[in-house]
C-alpha cells in the first residue's frame, strides 16, 4: 500500500537510540512490531487484568487481548487513512507494556508508595520497560525502538516527567508535552482505538459477568441505538447473539466515524508531511456527535461498572495485595530478585518489579511472602 505524504515512513524514521544496520527484508517498524511481540512483558499481557481479576473468568478481557483488539482496529482505520500499518501496530501492541497487575488500582496503588520518589505513570513505565528493562540484546538495554513507536507508546506524561526525560534526550520523545506539538497519525490513531476498545469490551464482559444488564444500557444513546437496529434487522434475537451484534455495530459506527472525520480534518489541514502534522491540532478524531456519544458511554461505565460493589471489593483485596509486596521489598531487598535488589535505587526496583507481575505470580508471592489468602 503507498503511503500518504502525512504517515510516518519507516525509511525516513529518526531512528534508534543505538545505531543498528537496517534490514534485508523488514522495514523499521516492522522490526519494532516483532521485537514488541517477542519481548517478556508482552507475553505476561496475558495474565494482567482489564477490569476483572485474572482468576475470574477465562473468557474476560486482559492486558493482551486489549492490546490486540486495539491493533486491529488501529491497522483497519489506519489503512483506509494511508497510514503506516506496522507502526500502528507496534503501538498498539506496546502501549500497556508498563500496566501493573490488578488494572488500574495497581497503577493508583504503586503511584501512592512511590510519591515520595518520583510517582509511578503506566504510560512512562511502558516506556521505561521498552527503553531500559527488557534485556534481550548484549549492546543495549531495551528494545533499542525507533522514535516513532516510543512517542506512541508514551500517550500521557506529566510535565515533572517530561523534564526529567527531555533533559536525558533533548528533543526526544517528551519533548512533546513540553511545546504543545503531536505526535505522528499513527500514534493519534493508536489513542482513539484504544478508547473505542475500552468502550466495547467492558460493555461485553460488564454483561457477561453479570454486573451489567442490557435493560440498563439501553438508558445509554450509542448502545440504545445499534441495539434498536440489531433488533429491528432480527427481531427476537437475544442473550449473547444480541450483545454481540450490537457491539459489533456499535464498532463498525465508530470506526467510519474516525474515517470520516479524520478525512475531513486532513483535506481542511493539507499536512504536506510529518513535521506538518505535529505542528498542528491533533488531526484524527471523532465526529462531534460521536466524541460526546463516546464521553457519555464513558461516564456510565465508570458510574455503574467501574464504581460496582463488587468491582470495588475486587480492588480493595488487589490495593492490598500490592501495598503489602511494596512495604516488603522496600524493607528488605533480599526479598528481591538479583537484579532488582542490586539496583542504584531501591524504590524504582520495587515498582519495576511488581509493574511486571502478573497477577496470579503477585497473588502468590503475596501468600508467600504474607501468609495471606485474600481471594
Amino acid at each position: 500500500m503507498t503511503l500518504a505524504a502525512y504517515a510516518c515512513d519507516p525509511a525516513q524514521s529518526r531512528g534508534r537510540r543505538f545505531f543498528e544496520a537496517a534490514a534485508p527484508t523488514r522495514s523499521e517498524f516492522q522490526r519494532d512490531r516483532d521485537r514488541i511481540i517477542h519481548s517478556t512483558a508482552f507475553r505476561r499481557l496475558v495474565y494482567k487484568t482489564q477490569v476483572f481479576l485474572n482468576h475470574e473468568g477465562d473468557l474476560f478481557r486482559t492486558r493482551l487481548t486489549h492490546s490486540l483488539e486495539v491493533a486491529q482496529l488501529g491497522r483497519s482505520i489506519g489503512r483506509s487513512l494511508q497510514l503506516d500499518e506496522d507502526l500502528i501496530e507496534a503501538i498498539a501492541l506496546a502501549h500497556d507494556l508498563g500496566h501493573t497487575p490488578f488494572g488500574h488500582a495497581g497503577q493508583d496503588v504503586l503511584d501512592e508508595c512511590m510519591k515520595a520518589h518520583g510517582g509511578f505513570e503506566h504510560n512512562l513505565q511502558s516506556l521505561r520497560v521498552v527503553d531500559r528493562l527488557e534485556q534481550r540484546y548484549p549492546s543495549f538495554d531495551g528494545l533499542n525502538l525507533c522514535f516513532e513507536t516510543r512517542e506512541g507508546i508514551l500517550k500521557h506524561c506529566a510535565r515533572r516527567n517530561a523534564l526529567i526525560l527531555d533533559a536525558a534526550e533533548p528533543g526526544g520523545v517528551a519533548a512533546r508535552f513540553l511545546n504543545g506539538t503531536q505526535p505522528g497519525l499513527e500514534a493519534q490513531l493508536c489513542n482513539l482505538a484504544d478508547e473505542v476498545a475500552y468502550n466495547a469490551h467492558d460493555i461485553d464482559d460488564g454483561v457477561r459477568s453479570g454486573l451489567l444488564a442490557m435493560e440498563q444500557l439501553e438508558a445509554v444513546p450509542l448502545v440504545r441505538q445499534y441495539l434498536g437496529e440489531a433488533l429491528a434487522e432480527y427481531p427476537g434475537l437475544g442473550g449473547k447473539r444480541l450483545l454481540a451484534e450490537t457491539i459489533r455495530r456499535m464498532l463498525s459506527a465508530q470506526v467510519y466515524d474516525i474515517i470520516n472525520a479524520s478525512r475531513a480534518a486532513l483535506q481542511a489541514a493539507a499536512p504536506a508531511d510529518v513535521a506538518a502534522v505535529r505542528s498542528q491540532a491533533p488531526l484524527l478524531r471523532f465526529s462531534p456527535e460521536m466524541r460526546a456519544a463516546s464521553s457519555e458511554l464513558k461516564r456510565f461505565l465508570f458510574a455503574n461498572l467501574y464504581r460496582h460493589p463488587q468491582v470495588h471489593g475486587t480492588r480493595q483485596r488487589a490495593e492490598e495485595v500490592l501495598r503489602d509486596l511494596f512495604e516488603l521489598y522496600a524493607g528488605d531487598a533480599s526479598l528481591l530478585p538479583e537484579e532488582y535488589a542490586a539496583a542504584e535505587y531501591l524504590p524504582r526496583a520495587c515498582a519495576d518489579y511488581i509493574a511486571g507481575m502478573t497477577d496470579r505470580f503477585a497473588l502468590k508471592e503475596h501468600q508467600r511472602l504474607t501468609g495471606k489468602q485474600l481471594f
